[in-house]
């Protein structure tokens, strides 16, 4: 794969992904003389000792405090190793990627103040595998993501810790192992390396990656239960979705009836039976405007990307360098990134609220009609089949309305009551990928309950699937047999969820309907 070239204005959530999972990036040179220029007004303001926030002033409640020329790069250094004071889980190898590729790509705008330097070695240690160990807990989504940041920066400067090639070390250590040399910070770069959204922007990219993936899994899985079900697809008939044009509401109700083309496992029109529960019944409105919300936050987050979003902000005159001007202004906010991770939230609870209800139907033949046996069991009493899967797919959704509370309708001043509005854009982010991976679970779980109750089908001689259903089902059963007598279901369960979150089925059945 050929390196990314980053220049701090197209990044995209896709480019995200491809560097969480390893793609090497380099910077684009035609950016290195708006960098340069923006780094020769900070050395001429601390030169000139001009009053400019982070430059020559404290930080904080400390903004009136002036910090002379000599006590600049102490500053930097004091910086970064009070604000590392992090909690928490230690963030995955895909997380910090993501990190540190955020952190490069706006600082390669040009506005922060930074050698160009600073950014080589961020994508030097994205390149030869350096990643800083960064606890997941500490940041406010306000004044950036100061404490996971720090995290990420001490290896930088040659302290701290990180992983290098898989195993724990020191930070100077990972660093000299890697063959880099450890960077003095000076005057503005360590307040540019953590005042910003790295944290919240590059998680929230990969967590949006994984909702495309899963809103559409999310159609399959309901498809497949469709037919398990012997339910009917008149409720996808596009003339219906065409009256409330709501246009994902549309392409949802569309990609279904791809998905069930020449299924002969539906119930007949000129049945009695008109119409199916709500869960079936009305996926396209439901996913559809999940499909919204997913929409949503990629357009935020890829925005956000290709922003530069820490403070103080420098500007210079392009035909005059002697005109500057230091901006101090909130840039480094969450608001807009909390917002969207919790409508994201919200959608991803609803797609688990509707896999597990489906997931009931599926096993209760009191719900079914008998269609399909007691918890898609031949021996039920002696065997309790699908009885407790469906159990654990209700206490993640049941969970997931905990965690769906929004994190933005909280805030805490903090600062000695100066930065006193903080979005919690962290919180909301770290709390979208739990429930995403919970998600992610249920729809396995619903995947697999309808994988046996269309074996079951066609045990009683009834007819094929869908072209995308069937494509869907092969895979499943690559991974796991029809389960016949009881047996350990916490394994089949996840080898279906890494399906899900690998985004397998949905590309298979994607390429099935091509």
């Amino acid at each position: 794969m050929k390196p990314l070239v980053i220049s701090g204005r197209d990044l995209k959530i896709d480019d995200v992904m491809a560097v969480a999972q390893g793609q090497e990036v380099v910077l684009d040179t035609a950016v290195l003389p708006h960098i340069n220029r923006s780094r020769r007004a900070v050395e001429k303001l601390v030169r000139e000792g001009q009053i400019a926030y982070g430059i020559t002033t404290g930080f904080g409640r400390f903004k009136d405090k002036f910090i002379s020329a000599d006590e600049s790069l102490q500053l930097q250094l004091n910086l970064v190793r009070s604000h590392a004071a992090g909690t928490g889980p230690i963030l995955p190898e895909p997380q910090v990627r993501a990190m540190l590729l955020a952190r490069a790509n706006t600082l390669a705008q040009g506005y922060s103040g930074v050698r160009p330097l600073v950014i080589q070695r961020l994508l030097d240690m994205l390149n030869l595998g350096v990643h800083p160990r960064v606890p997941a807990q500490g940041s406010l989504g306000a004044s950036g993501d100061l404490a996971p940041l720090a995290h990420l920066t001490l290896p930088l400067i040659g302290e701290g810790e990180a992983f290098y090639n898989g195993t724990l070390m020191l930070g100077g250590e990972a660093m000299s192992a890697a063959g880099l040399e450890p960077i003095t910070l000076q005057a503005k770069e360590g307040l540019a390396l953590l005042n910003g959204t790295a944290f919240m922007v590059g998680l929230g990219a990969l967590v949006v990656r994984r909702a495309i993936n899963l809103a559409l899994t999310a159609d399959i899985a309901a498809a497949l239960t469709l037919e398990a079900l012997r339910g009917t697809d008149r409720a996808y008939d596009d003339r219906v979705h065409q009256l409330r044009p709501h246009p994902r509401q549309i392409d949802c109700a569309n990609f279904l009836r791809q998905i069930l083309a020449g299924s002969q496992m539906l119930r007949a029109k000129t049945s009695k039976n008109v119409q199916d529960p709500y869960t079936l019944r009305c996926v396209p409105q439901v996913h559809g405007a999940v499909r919204d919300s997913v929409a949503y936050a990629r357009w935020v987050l890829e925005i956000e990307l290709n922003s530069v979003n820490d403070n103080p902000l420098i500007f210079v005159d392009e035909e005059d360098e002697e005109k500057i001007e230091v901006i101090s202004a909130g840039n480094f906010h969450g608001e807009p990134i909390a917002l969207a991770m919790d409508y994201l939230k919200l959608a991803l609870t609803e797609i688990g609220n509707m896999s597990e209800r489906r997931m009931a139907q599926l096993v209760d033949a009191n719900s079914n009609g008998g269609v399909l046996p007691m918890f898609l069991t031949e021996h039920g009493g002696l065997e309790s089949g699908f009885m407790i899967a469906q159990y654990s797919a209700a206490a993640l959704a049941s969970e997931n309305k905990v965690l769906a509370h929004p994190a933005s309708a909280d805030t805490i001043p903090s600062s000695a009551n100066i930065e006193d509005h903080v979005s919690m854009g962290a919180t909301a982010v770290r709390q979208a990928e739990l429930i995403m991976t919970h998600v992610e679970t249920i729809v396995a779980i619903e995947l697999l309950s309808a994988a046996q109750g269309i074996d079951f089908r066609r045990s009683y001689g009834e007819g094929k699937q869908g072209i995308g259903t069937q494509a869907a089902y092969d895979l499943i059963r690559e991974q796991v047999p029809f389960i016949a007598e009881d047996c350990y279901m916490a394994p089949l369960i996840e080898k279906v969820r890494q399906l899900v979150h690998d985004g397998e089925i949905k590309q298979v059945v994607e390429a099935a309907v091509a």
